[in-house]
């Protein structure tokens, strides 16, 4: 059975909504959660016949927001470093933490080490788009910096995780640039697009709105658009929905046509909702480690649970040292 290894004591508000969530997916699937945190104020909110289901964990300490993401190496007693220790020593197949993404990278990193031929590990995450799926984004805060030999990695790792965790029998990739033009992007998105262009998949250059068109299946760029890119959606849709609901508080006609329209609003938030995701998958690493947002509520790291259990059933790190491996021959 997949055992995961849960930080429960790292996102915003405390245990009770991280726990709360590992309920939840211990009613719908099967597994082994590894609750690392304070036994006494965790297992009080786990029902009594849940119980076979779980094991503590104990560490009392927790890497807050403002502490530095490498002040957590030194920490070995926090609930992030036993929950990386736990996958590392193959004791869990995986790690799900809403707590300080950066300290998770840095400890994943470090402590799991990265796949063979892989330079730097990439954050994935999903966006929604038009045609009702979902697009594949990386890398979205991992690395601001990148050289056109990552991002040809990113692409690599994202085609991978298309196939082996999403379904997708022939993903396409795009090149997040300025243009859909060979010509357009800076010189490291050039040479990138030279290096990616050996993979099958690659569909060129994407421009930002192929995000959400659904055209392309993944979007590789560096980490410091990913981020800008993910953060500016987020709050778009979270502009549009505020927007909404104002215009039609101001119109009795707005007021009726939106009860025929619930249902699409509806379906228009859990698109758009993070929850639906649970959380990214820190690509690259020599395991499994999914980030959760530190705002995370139950429904959201059942479903960050549902993504690490995906993840530890599938090939998919094998599958990206593979293809690693075919292109460096």
């Amino acid at each position: 059975m997949v055992r995961i290894a849960i930080d429960a004591m790292g996102g915003d508000f405390g245990p009770e909504p991280i726990v709360t969530g590992v309920i939840e997916a211990l009613k719908e699937r099967k597994f082994t959660a590894l609750l690392v945190g304070d036994s006494n104020a965790i297992k009080p909110l786990i029902p009594e016949n849940l119980l076979k289901n779980v094991e503590f964990i104990e560490a009392k300490e927790v890497v807050l927001m403002g502490d530095g993401a490498t002040d957590a190496l030194k920490r070995k007693e926090s609930t992030i470093y036993k929950a990386v220790e736990l996958v590392k020593e193959k004791n869990a197949d995986a790690v799900v933490s809403a707590g300080h993404s950066g300290a998770t990278m840095s400890l994943a990193t470090l402590r799991l080490g990265r796949l063979k031929g892989i330079a730097r590990p990439a954050i994935a995450t999903l966006m929604p788009n038009s045609n009702g799926t979902s697009t594949l984004v990386l890398d979205v805060g991992a690395n601001v910096d990148c050289k056109a030999e990552h991002l040809f990695q990113f692409a690599i790792m994202g085609e991978a995780y298309a196939k082996e965790i999403l379904g997708r029998k022939a993903p396409k990739i795009g090149l997040l640039s300025n243009g859909e033009e060979k010509s357009k992007g800076n010189e490291v998105s050039k040479e990138a697009y030279e290096l990616i262009s050996k993979l099958k998949s690659f569909n060129g250059n994407a421009e930002g709105g192929q995000v959400f068109d659904g055209s392309v299946d993944v979007v590789i760029c560096d980490g410091f658009i990913g981020n800008i890119l993910l953060k500016t959606s987020e709050g778009v849709a979270e502009a549009i929905t505020k927007i909404i609901k104002k215009e039609v508080k101001r119109s009795p006609v707005a007021i009726a046509g939106s009860v025929l329209m619930k249902k699409v609003f509806s379906t228009l938030k859990k698109q758009i909702s993070y929850d639906e995701y649970g959380g990214a998958p820190l690509l690259g690493v020599n395991g499994c480690v999914i980030i959760s947002h530190g705002k995370s509520n139950a429904k959201a790291i059942k479903n960050a649970i549902f993504q690490a259990i995906n993840f530890a059933d599938s090939k998919i790190n094998s599958v990206i040292e593979q293809e690693i491996l075919n292109f460096t021959k």
